[in-house]
């Protein structure tokens, strides 16, 4: 792909995960992590989607963090490792098109889930957040998007909207950084390490960006309609993900 399309495609990718997410607090992972995915490739794909979430979510806990709920994100936080761990032994072991066909099934499946929540009963916030921390952790580190688990827990628990999209943030900075560690320490960040430079810097400079235009956009667009266009372009690169992924599978075979 030439670089310029593969840079346009990407930033675009990272200005509406960022919007989105600063319009309904969550979406930078579900938008960037499919794109990133099938640009660059599973490994570091998902990487690079695991910081541009570190620097999204630092940028947008500060903008939110009177709502924060500081008392949650402690219950969720401290197991986020417990998660990424065999996460991140995945990711180091499985091959290019079991990790393609992974993740777009992954994404496909947490479009399904997160559209069609469960009616679950009420449950205590403390094994809830704990149950959740551990599952964001593996699916943040495998491929890139935590928001899943964190949609049951919120709930499961009937947290309320303002405080669950504002304490999101804190929460998806710490499942970011224990991720990128995580895949550093276990040599599972892919044999060359970060993607090149420039894209690198493209990416992480377009997120305050997005943010400020997520700001903007969010006093006049609902979340139901930003999260309307994060599907479709989560779907079509989901859906390509794992077409690629089972396609790869196939010749090898």
């Amino acid at each position: 792909m030439d670089s310029w399309v593969l840079l346009v495609i990407v930033v675009a990718a990272v200005l509406l995960g960022c919007t989105l997410q600063r319009t309904s607090g969550m979406g930078t992972g579900l938008v960037v992590s499919p794109a990133l995915v099938l640009t660059i490739g599973p490994v570091a794909g998902v990487y690079l989607t695991n910081i541009t979430t570190v620097v999204s979510a630092f940028l947008m806990t500060l903008a939110v963090r009177a709502d924060v709920d500081w008392g949650r994100f402690l219950r969720i936080a401290p197991v986020v490792v417990v998660g990424a761990v065999p996460a991140a032994l995945l990711v180091r072991e499985a091959g290019p098109g079991w990790l393609e066909v992974i993740i777009g099934a992954v994404l496909l499946l947490a479009l399904g889930g997160t559209a069609l929540v469960p009616d679950v009963p009420d449950v205590r916030p403390t094994p809830a957040g704990l149950a959740a921390g551990v599952a964001g952790g593996f699916l943040n580190t495998a491929v890139g998007v935590s928001a899943p688990a964190m949609l049951v827990y919120a709930h499961a628990t009937r947290w309320a909207q303002r405080s669950f999209a504002a304490t999101l943030q804190p929460v998806f900075l710490a499942m970011g950084v224990v991720s990128v560690l995580t895949k550093s320490t276990l040599g599972a960040a892919g044999p060359g390490g970060l993607p090149p430079w420039p894209l690198v810097m493209a990416v992480v400079s377009a997120v305050p960006v997005g943010v400020v235009i997520g700001g903007r956009v969010a006093r006049g667009v609902s979340a139901t309609a930003a999260r309307r266009l994060a599907v479709v372009v989560v779907t079509l690169g989901a859906a390509g993900t794992l077409v690629r992924g089972v396609a790869n599978l196939l010749g090898a075979g």
